[in-house]
């Protein structure tokens, strides 16, 4: 089979690789829509990130190797010894990160918890292959209702619920979201049916605002024409939001924020309130934690996503009770273009991109 291998970040190439075997407890799928979250493009350009000290001596020492392509739909083609969820046929969409099934955690019954476990696309291969074998834990089925495309979106889309749950928002609460890329506006959404009051927006593109206003958002900043901390304390009665979401923050070489975004932040969130770190800055930062201290701030991480925000994904995205469609703005056609939707992901500013590029794997 064909199956895209890197030789070194920046080396990508379509080879011939053997086919996989199912094995218990897996199943074989064909992949039919993938596409590079934001942290795989940029690994793959060499753009320090989450992993990319792993990723790259793994290079080093093990290349070629089939990374990356957690964020898919694909079609079931077989299973494995032990698989009673999935049939031939099925369409599916996985989460990434997966219990070790070994390690305490695991073992009490808290295998949600567990950090030690493979991740698809990194430790497992991914989808950027005509075919990829998947632990049957890692699936859930796609209903009908939902497009191939969107349901290539619902791993980044239980990530931004597990943000929004971490937040443990409160009725009514005043909601502020550093960066209207797909996550940013997946955490918009949420918030939305988690019980948000006024959720206010901030990004330096007019495309991004736009379908943030179009998704919910009662005010869409644009940060390159307004002071957006002034903006959102002026909003919120020079109080701060009760809960302020990063999104933006990143390589600046990518059209992110690098960490002036977190700053703001910092500024925008009432005293008392929490902020959200959704981004990955793939460097240290120095913050000024007695500030934190002294404004009783709370700076929380989104914990992993589990199969239960996956399938809760499905049931809101087949409802019509978060929509993605707006969000995905170019679909690539053919297995060949897989280099061009990382390109595209890693430059969303350039390509006016607000989902990550999409490649239909099978023209």
């Amino acid at each position: 089979m064909k199956a895209w291998r890197f030789y070194a970040f920046g080396d990508m190439r379509l080879d011939d690789d053997p086919e996989p075997v199912c094995g218990a407890g897996h199943v074989l799928v064909e992949p039919i829509c993938v596409q590079p979250s934001v942290t795989e493009a940029q690994l793959a350009q060499g753009i320090p990130t989450l992993s990319d000290d792993r990723e790259k001596r793994r290079l080093e020492t093990k290349a070629p190797l089939k990374l990356f392509g957690h964020e898919f739909c694909a079609r079931v083609v077989e299973t494995g010894p032990g698989v009673t969820r999935f049939r031939v046929g099925d369409r599916v969409a996985a989460r990434a990160k997966l219990p070790c099934g070994a390690c305490p955690l695991c073992r009490s019954e808290r295998g949600d918890l567990c950090r030690k476990g493979p991740v698809i696309g990194f430790d497992l291969p991914g989808c950027f292959a005509e075919r990829a074998r998947i632990p049957e834990i890692a699936l859930v089925t796609v209903d009908d209702r939902i497009s191939d495309s969107e349901a290539a979106c619902l791993q980044s889309l239980s990530d931004s619920v597990a943000a929004v749950e971490t937040a443990e928002l409160r009725m009514a609460d005043a909601v502020a979201i550093f960066g209207q890329g797909s996550m940013g506006l997946e955490c918009l959404q949420i918030a939305r049916l988690s019980g948000a009051g006024r959720v206010i927006t901030v990004d330096v593109r007019d495309e991004a605002c736009a379908v943030s206003r179009e998704l919910g958002a009662d005010h869409a900043l644009n940060a390159r024409e307004c002071d957006p901390v002034a903006a959102i304390r002026d909003l919120t009665g020079g109080n701060g939001a009760d809960v302020v979401f990063e999104c933006a923050g990143g390589s600046p070489k990518q059209g992110l924020a690098g960490h002036q975004s977190l700053l703001q932040a910092l500024d925008a969130v009432r005293s008392g309130g929490t902020i959200v770190g959704v981004s990955w800055f793939g460097a240290p930062l120095e913050l000024n934690i007695d500030l934190f201290r002294e404004r009783s701030l709370r700076y929380v991480f989104p914990d992993v996503s589990t199969l239960a925000h996956l399938e809760h994904t499905v049931r809101l995205v087949a409802s019509g009770r978060v929509r993605l469609k707006p969000t995905i703005t170019h679909v690539l056609s053919g297995m060949k273009w897989v280099p061009r939707a990382f390109g595209i992901t890693a430059n969303k500013g350039r390509f006016r991109a607000i989902n990550p590029a999409q490649v239909v794997m099978r023209a």
